[in-house]
């Protein structure tokens, strides 16, 4: 049974946080359960539709008092502009800390807890837009970037990207079948994606994917998602 027909007012229900209004405990599990199940949290539109608001700003009142008792941290600018907030104690530990991800266990979030490897004490203020998570380049397809082998970029968590924008993009091994984070240049006209390298030697050719292959044409659709984009880069010496 999905976490959102529980009861909400049973005290017993999974998550419930003191202080908040049952509508409140019943959107904070919906933004819960949009992550476990895509990746990302759900736009206020989905929200506004998921309770039956009569407008989106009836569902942002109601995540401005969740970010008022520290549940989560609305990210101004983006439709999807909503971070679950850890555990307080947790919270203060990891506070300029970000998670490195590496390879992807298959459809799972990427910043599920499984996929981290380690967190690195490294401000995200220090990236433009704010990173969510780090990710360490293997190769040498973004070189005519600067983007280089063993570099740790930064990336902003997001589902979407314009053309021409760096992306984190997750495509699938093609032997193992788990996800993997490949550094590229985005550009997509209609159903058509192509993920550019930045290395003009023949070696380096552009992935091109045909979102329609995927099922609803929805970039969030297997072979191919977005985790993120590109937010700056942390070169070690040597």
């Amino acid at each position: 049974m999905s976490p959102t027909a529980t009861d909400p007012s049973s005290p017993e229900r999974a998550g419930a946080a003191a202080g908040l209004t049952e509508r409140q405990n019943e959107i904070l599990e919906f933004i819960r359960q949009s992550l476990r199940e895509s990746g990302y949290p759900p736009t206020r539109d989905d929200i506004a539709i998921r309770f039956g608001f009569r407008s989106k700003n009836a569902a942002q009142d109601h995540l401005k008092a969740l970010a008022r008792h520290g549940c989560i941290e609305i990210i101004p600018g983006d439709a999807r502009g909503i971070r679950l907030l850890r555990d307080a104690d947790e919270a203060l530990s990891h506070q300029f800390e970000l998670p490195l991800i590496g390879r992807i266990a298959a459809g799972s979030p990427v910043t599920a807890a499984a996929n981290i490897d380690t967190w690195l004490r490294i401000d995200p203020e220090l990236f433009h837009p704010r990173a969510d998570f780090l990710h360490r380049v293997a190769g040498h397809s973004m070189k005519e970037a600067n983007i280089l082998d063993g570099d740790l970029v930064g990336i902003h968590a997001q589902a979407d990207a314009d053309n021409g924008q760096i992306v984190a993009a997750v495509l699938p091994h093609p032997k193992t079948g788990d996800d993997e984070i490949t550094l590229k240049r985005y550009f997509r006209r209609g159903r058509k994606v192509i993920l550019q390298p930045e290395n003009s030697a023949p070696a380096y050719r552009p992935i091109e994917i045909d979102l329609a292959a995927g099922g609803e044409g929805s970039q969030e659709q297997a072979p191919f998602r977005i985790a993120g984009i590109y937010a700056g880069l942390i070169r070690s010496g040597g």
